[in-house]
């Protein structure tokens, strides 16, 4: 007669203990199932492995194709296999990324840390940052760009309150006249502070050439302010004075067709950040601080209540930090 075979699970907490394969007997009078195969956790665990990967084997073709455990930790062992298989079926890979919280972590994280070499290799190689900045049509434009796609860097490096962006779809945004879409003056990043109440902030962004101090002492000792620097602090004020004259105390977010939705941002004295310029230029030609123009240049900003200026490379040492953190957490 035909034999039938009988196939039992353990399991355990969601985990298989053991997999027992019996052989039921033809014979009416006997009492016992004979036990063919018993697989214990690790085996089990295999053999299941063994036949989720069957799936992916073709069946064509007239010889046969022997498939273990070893055949297995082979093919994910080697880095050129795993990216054929990606090649073949890449949307299934995605599929998997998207479903695995740790995945979507690594690969936000990997992007965080191409972003600060990226903003590294801008400050220390002029070549890197002449491409670029011929790229993007201007050295303000290329450092614009950049921050705009990644506004994590301005959220965690302006201040101590993190700041997002005004609008999902861009940093910069016209901040004079009756209405934030409205014709008027620009600011290169409008953000505002996050929380139950939520503040306006304004970010003007030049570039790590802008010069910090003028090209000579003002008198023995004293360094002025560059005229771009000079400018720059003046541009950020007068575009906060023109927002705040404009626009109220209170600006409520509006939904797409206009309607209102009860929340929105205030603009009691924001705050404003002009992102400018590089320490190094402090420096003299043996790389040691020149002791006047950092005196100079500290005492300058630090007795300049609005706008806060920060330079590229305390942004790129801020960002640096972040990502630091988020590696060894991760």
């Amino acid at each position: 007669g035909r034999k039938q075979l009988q196939l039992q699970v353990a399991r355990y907490a969601g985990a298989i203990r053991q997999i027992r394969i019996q052989r039921v007997p033809t014979d009416p009078a006997a009492t016992q199932l004979e036990t063919m195969l018993t697989l214990d956790r690790a085996q089990s665990t295999t053999l299941i492995d063994l036949i989720k990967a069957l799936d992916s084997i073709p069946a064509e073709g007239d010889e046969s194709i022997r498939v273990d455990d070893q055949l297995l930790r082979d093919v994910f062992s080697d880095p050129d296999t795993v990216g054929a298989l990606y090649a073949q079926e890449p949307e299934r890979f995605r599929a998997l990324i998207r479903s695995d919280a740790d995945a979507r972590d690594v690969i936000a994280l990997q992007r965080r840390r191409d972003v600060v070499a990226t903003m590294r290799a801008w400050l220390e190689d002029d070549t890197v940052f002449d491409a670029a900045k011929e790229e993007a049509g201007g050295p303000e434009k290329a450092w614009q760009r950049l921050l705009e796609e990644n506004p994590w860097v301005l959220g965690v490096g302006l201040g101590g309150q993190l700041l997002t962006s005004w609008s999902d779809e861009k940093l910069e945004q016209v901040t004079s006249g009756s209405d934030i879409r409205s014709v008027g003056k620009r600011a290169d990043a409008l953000l505002r502070t996050n929380g139950i109440i939520r503040s306006m902030a304004f970010a003007e962004i030049k570039h790590h050439r802008t010069e910090l101090l003028a090209a000579s002492n003002y008198r023995s000792g004293c360094w002025g302010p560059s005229a771009e620097l000079s400018g720059a602090v003046v541009q950020v004020q007068q575009t906060v004075r023109m927002a705040v004259r404009d626009l109220g105390e209170f600006v409520e977010d509006r939904a797409h067709d206009g309607s209102r939705s009860g929340t929105g941002t205030f603009i009691t004295q924001p705050r404003a950040f002009l992102i400018a310029g590089c320490l190094s230029q402090l420096a003299g030609t043996g790389g040691g601080a020149i002791d006047d123009k950092v005196h100079s240049f500290e005492l300058f900003r630090r007795n300049l209540a609005h706008p806060e200026i920060i330079t590229f490379d305390e942004l790129l040492a801020r960002a640096e930090w972040h990502v630091k953190l988020a590696e060894e957490q991760a």
